[in-house]
């Protein structure tokens, strides 16, 4: 009979679970944050203006290996006076999109300040970071190498999984393949706190 129930859990486990994901979408203002979150939403380009508080929306999204992943975004306001209240929203987070315009060398520096901060909060050491190097269309965008060393990729905690991904929210590139990563890491970090709860 015991032995029964075990092979239940076992079945129940290896089955998709249908939760959704809660992801919160930072970065400066301008970088382009709510049109990533309604090009997801809508799958077309929605003229937004700059966000006061925050807009959360859940999405569904087929995944590359056609597995519909529910996704809970919240973006939130990326002007200074907003950002003291990014820690509020990333409190237990699945993962954090971290939008940055490509364009805009000279706020590179302050976009690596507010990524940095965020990604060293307690809460949030290991939480998996998807960075969206947004307007890659533009011709006088920078190149991902040029923005990793400009947002100091390499000095970010050792536990804080990262992607940085080419995107163009406008239209929608990169966006989708973003996301599987996202994805992909924040399974990866629920596989190891599972078994660091087992190993207790």
């Amino acid at each position: 009979m015991g032995n029964g129930l075990s092979d239940q859990t076992s079945i129940l486990s290896s089955l998709p679970s249908f939760q959704s994901y809660h992801i919160v979408i930072l970065g400066l203002d301008c970088a382009g944050k709510t049109t990533v979150l309604y090009r997801l939403q809508f799958n077309e380009f929605v003229n937004t203006v700059p966000t006061k508080g925050f807009n959360t929306e859940k999405i569904k999204v087929t995944l590359g290996n056609s597995k519909t992943v529910t996704f809970h975004f919240w973006d939130v306001g990326g002007q200074e006076k907003l950002r003291p209240l990014w820690k509020s929203y990333t409190r237990c987070t699945d993962g954090i999109v971290f939008v940055v315009d490509s364009v805009d060398v000279e706020r590179m520096e302050e976009a690596k300040t507010e990524l940095h901060k965020i990604t060293r909060i307690s809460e949030n050491q290991g939480v998996p970071v998807l960075i969206v190097a947004n307007k890659q269309d533009l011709r006088n965008s920078l190149s991902l190498s040029e923005i990793e060393k400009l947002l100091a990729m390499g000095e970010l905690t050792s536990s804080t999984p990262w992607h940085l991904q080419p995107t163009c929210a406008i239209i929608g590139d990169g966006l989708k393949e973003g996301l599987e990563k996202l994805h992909e890491m924040i399974i990866k970090r629920r596989k190891m706190l599972r078994q660091q709860k087992k190993k207790r």
